[in-house]
């Protein structure tokens, strides 16, 4: 539109006489180009707006175009990103000194006086393990850009033991055959699913500590994930039930809308 008006303020100056008709009819065409794009994009948004919810299962909250959205991204990501790819690691000094306290669901200070973890192993049999068979294991420190996926990010320390490490001392070959991982809080308001590829990343890890000192009750006290290459949804504060299964495990933020995979 702005070449042919400089065309034919061009053709003015030369002397050519100026089309009043013409001109009026690529201002009407253009504004009509306009609302036409308007009311397409009106009605595009109303349409998805009321569409109906996906089907009950582990997601479940987001309306059926937007999780296959999000379910293509997902298998584009899984592609794309090699699985053993490695989240930045910064020197101590980088690490802010007061780490953000974000989200409180599922978070009980009473729950951590006779804390145990509860694996679910194959067949349903649960073993009960202490914090302090879990500090017993070797010990992973991890410095990292926490990020959420509300926009910000931090960079945090964290020490635990690593996922992996933790599976292969509690003879879980098994049960990691299975697709997934889930994971709840001891009262089982807060839940997570995450693929057993991510669980076994060698920098996912079970922490205990942040910045040298034992996790806080705020900040998932006594044992939370900690699985950089997810967004923060994943890293479920105060681990009370760590289960295993082929189907997707229930997500809490899935289920609110959000993307299942959460990867970065």
């Amino acid at each position: 539109m702005k070449e042919q008006n400089k065309d034919d303020l061009q053709r003015f100056n030369e002397g050519e006489p100026y089309d009043k008709q013409k001109v009026n009819r690529r201002t009407f065409l253009s504004f009509l180009t306009l609302g036409a794009g308007g009311i397409a994009a009106y009605f595009g948004w109303n349409r998805l707006y009321h569409e109906p919810l996906e089907s009950e299962g582990a997601t479940a909250g987001a309306r059926k175009t937007l999780r296959g959205v999000l379910n293509a991204n997902e298998q584009v990501f899984d592609k794309a990103v090699p699985g053993n790819h490695l989240a930045k690691t910064y020197p101590a000094s980088a690490v802010v000194k007061t780490p953000k306290v974000n989200g409180d669901v599922g978070l009980d200070a009473k729950a951590i006086e006779d804390w145990k973890l509860q694996l679910v192993k194959a067949h349903g049999t649960t073993t009960a393990i202490t914090i302090a068979e879990i500090k017993a294991l070797p010990k992973t420190d991890l410095t990292f850009d926490f990020k959420c996926v509300e926009g910000w990010e931090q960079v945090q320390r964290w020490a635990g033991v690593k996922f992996a490490d933790f599976a292969k001392h509690f003879n879980l070959q098994n049960e990691l055959m299975n697709k997934h991982v889930g994971l709840k809080t001891p009262d089982g308001k807060y839940y997570v699913g995450v693929d057993t590829a991510s669980m076994l990343h060698p920098q996912t890890i079970l922490a205990y500590e942040m910045n040298g000192q034992p996790i806080t009750p705020d900040h998932g006290a006594p044992l939370r994930l900690i699985i950089p290459v997810k967004y923060g949804i994943k890293n479920l504060k105060q681990i009370g039930t760590i289960f295993f299964s082929n189907e997707r495990p229930a997500d809490y933020w899935a289920e609110r809308g959000y993307d299942y995979f959460a990867g970065l």
